[in-house]
């Protein structure tokens, strides 16, 4: 254990906890005036996050240290509880309803199972196509069959409805199958068939339209659908180099919806300003480069494909969520990982966390550090 421990990449644990305890008060800036409206006293957001936090750094630590090797056998069974969530999710009387999405379980507590899944699906695509380079050039043996299973979470997924982590976990594991060594036709085939059927679902329902919509055209309908993202850009537009200060966000103050979960980052800038920004794009940019570095020095592919996936996991949410704060994609409910409100959310996103960190102590030169 000591020599793992001499292998882990501290810089990256470092800016880990940094911007997670940059999101936890930030998460209390931007929840207080909505959590004393709601609850009476302004901690409440803030007490819930703290609790998740401290079973987060938990579960991070725990995941650092197991086998992964066991990990990976376990995964079939992983993606059977991940499935049997997913079908709790949609059923009637023990799916949580909220805002019109049946996303959440309530037993023993809410949480929300896609974000477990998440995880589940990268270790299970990393193993799987680990095992199967014997006969990965070929396609029906090597490729498709775990593509039957990404395409029922995909599809019970986008029937909570959550058109946006379906569409991540599509993406995540789409690069997986990428990074195995795969066939570049096979890539185009899988490629084609999952952008068509992306761009097929999200003009198939008249909501996602809308969103789509009102992310080309915000200002054609400033009370209905353009208006969050309005006051996404009144926060940029008055933020200035180093923001209006901590605690003074105008918008937070019910003009903007959700401003502690998916659109904390507009509250970040109007507080903080460019300097803020600066330090979470570089905290992510910093995750991105030690996370490619890890797969590169690793020997094993399995554990290659797992940092990989994880590390894409965190940057692609991150870049889904700064594309819709800022008005460059659309707004798909994906929180800022580490950053926004959500128990459940921040816990696997820790846990993610862990399994890099964990595979940096797998390295085979001690010397490499973050």
């Amino acid at each position: 254990m000591k020599k793992r421990l001499k292998k882990f990449d501290y810089g990256l644990i470092a800016v880990i906890l940094a911007l997670t305890i940059f999101g936890v008060i930030m998460i209390y800036s931007s929840s207080y005036t909505l959590s004393t409206l709601d609850y009476d006293h302004g901690h409440y957001y803030l007490v819930r996050q703290l609790i998740f936090l401290a079973l987060g750094l938990v579960a991070f630590a725990v995941v650092s240290f197991i086998s992964l090797k066991a990990l990976g056998e376990l995964s079939p069974m992983l993606i059977v509880i991940s499935i049997i969530l997913l079908i709790l999710v949609l059923v009637p009387g023990i799916g949580v309803v909220r805002n019109q999405a049946r996303r959440w379980l309530a037993y023993p507590f809410v949480f929300q199972p896609s974000e477990i899944v998440k995880v589940f699906m990268i270790i299970y695509f990393a193993h799987i196509y680990a095992k199967k380079q014997p006969y990965i050039d070929q396609f029906k043996k090597g490729v498709l069959p775990p593509l039957f299973i990404l395409a029922i979470v995909f599809f019970l997924i986008l029937e909570q409805p959550d058109f946006g982590t379906a569409t991540h976990i599509l993406v995540i594991c789409g690069l997986i199958v990428f990074f195995s060594g795969v066939k570049l036709r096979h890539i185009l085939l899988i490629g084609s068939v999952g952008l068509s059927g992306i761009v097929f679902f999200m003009f198939s329902q008249p909501y996602r339209l809308e969103r789509i919509t009102s992310f080309m055209n915000t200002f054609d309908d400033p009370s209905g659908d353009g208006y969050q993202l309005i006051n996404s850009y009144i926060s940029i537009a008055t933020s200035g180099l180093t923001g209006n200060g901590l605690g003074n966000s105008v918008q937070k103050l019910g003009y903007l919806p959700e401003a502690h979960t998916d659109f904390i980052m507009a509250v970040i800038v109007e507080e903080l300003g460019l300097i803020a920004v600066l330090f979470v794009i570089g905290s992510y940019l910093y995750i991105l480069y030690r996370g490619i570095h890890i797969a590169q020095e690793v020997d094993s592919l399995y554990l290659r494909l797992l940092a990989l996936g994880v590390t894409f996991q965190i940057i692609i949410q991150a870049v889904f969520n700064l594309g819709a704060v800022s008005g460059m994609l659309p707004i798909t409910g994906i929180p800022l990982p580490f950053v926004s409100y959500g128990g459940t959310s921040l816990v696997f996103t820790l846990i993610s966390a862990g399994i890099l960190v964990n595979i940096s102590g797998r390295r085979p030169d001690p010397t490499i550090g973050g």
